[in-house]
């Protein structure tokens, strides 16, 4: 990385190994091209601005920084929920879990395990548990990410050590935010080698039985599933607009004050990026206040506190 007047541009190393690249179309749809390896690296694409526009449909952005390979990996991402049936390759599932567990855990305790289902009839029956979502069956591998505090609980028992904290809900946090960091270095993973995924959280609407249909021990929780494999063309979605960044960051200090026209126009953006990709309109303020309006629309998961003690969690 060189400094030139304060900007920083990336220099690509020599002869690397070359993701597939990524290109906007005009309604900010992300595009597949397999890049064919070639003697002298490509340059690069040189600014972020047109990514970092499509995250946030803002043109009063400051927009200028340097494109890298990663940065262009990220700020593409989408949920994809169509997949072709190509297998995952085992060696690039183990590229994949490899940089899942390269992830930052809390005091090196790596408190979260990965649970690799492929069996069909296993897929649909966890679809069945997540209130039917098809995506599940449909990819060639369903990962489940697991707050694991049974191999720490194991290991303690080996060595005859009495380990109480274990019983407290800060392990309980540790081992949820674990399984979280390490997913989601598993997705910019995949997404570098052009393949495509959606998480799962319904997977809590019923964990109690997923944990039986994966034959969990007590102080294994199912987190959520990531669906994974290569995007079907016809059912990649575009890069979804999020709330502006004056709405969710705060400096020095928390200011509980929203300004209701930036809430109102990421409402209008919402709705734009609904009406391109032929989706019901519904406004985003709207759908988010009906998610959390009853214990009813939390879809199961209002009981969450019961389901956590019979799967072992005392959460002290």
């Amino acid at each position: 990385m060189e400094i030139d007047a304060g900007r920083a541009f990336y220099q690509p190393e020599v002869n690397p190994p070359f993701p597939p690249t990524r290109s906007l179309d005009r309604g900010g749809k992300r595009r597949h091209h397999p890049r064919p390896s070639r003697p002298h690296p490509e340059p690069p694409v040189t600014d972020a601005t047109d990514l970092i526009n499509a995250r946030y449909r803002d043109p009063s952005l400051l927009g200028g920084v340097a494109m890298n390979p990663v940065l262009e990996t990220i700020l593409s991402h989408s949920s994809c929920r169509a997949f072709l049936p190509d297998p995952i390759p085992p060696a690039t599932l183990e590229a994949i879990i490899a940089a899942a567990a390269s992830a930052a855990t809390s005091s090196n305790l790596q408190v979260w395990s990965l649970m690799v289902v492929e069996d069909p009839g296993r897929k649909a029956r966890l679809a069945a548990l997540a209130g039917g979502q098809k995506h599940i069956e449909q990819s060639p591998t369903f990962l489940v990410w697991l707050a694991d505090l049974a191999r720490l609980d194991t290991i303690a028992k080996q060595s005859q050590a009495e380990i109480a904290g274990i019983h407290f809900l800060e392990l309980f946090m540790v081992a949820l935010i674990d399984a979280a960091l390490a997913a989601q270095n598993a997705v910019v993973a995949l997404e570098s080698l052009g393949l495509g995924s959606v998480y799962i959280g319904a997977l809590r609407n019923q964990p109690e039985k997923v944990a039986a249909e994966l034959g969990l021990p007590k102080l294994v929780f199912p987190a959520f599933g990531l669906s994974i494999g290569t995007p079907d063309p016809k059912g990649t979605s575009g890069i979804k607009p999020r709330l502006p960044q004056s709405v969710v960051v705060h400096r020095e200090q928390y200011d509980p004050t929203i300004d209701p026209s930036a809430i109102a126009a990421y409402d209008t953006r919402m709705s734009a990026f609904q009406t391109e990709r032929n989706m019901p309109d519904e406004r985003w303020t709207q759908r988010v206040i009906s998610r959390v309006r009853t214990p009813d629309s939390l879809t199961g998961r209002h009981r969450m506190r019961e389901a956590l003690g019979n799967l072992g969690f005392e959460l002290k």
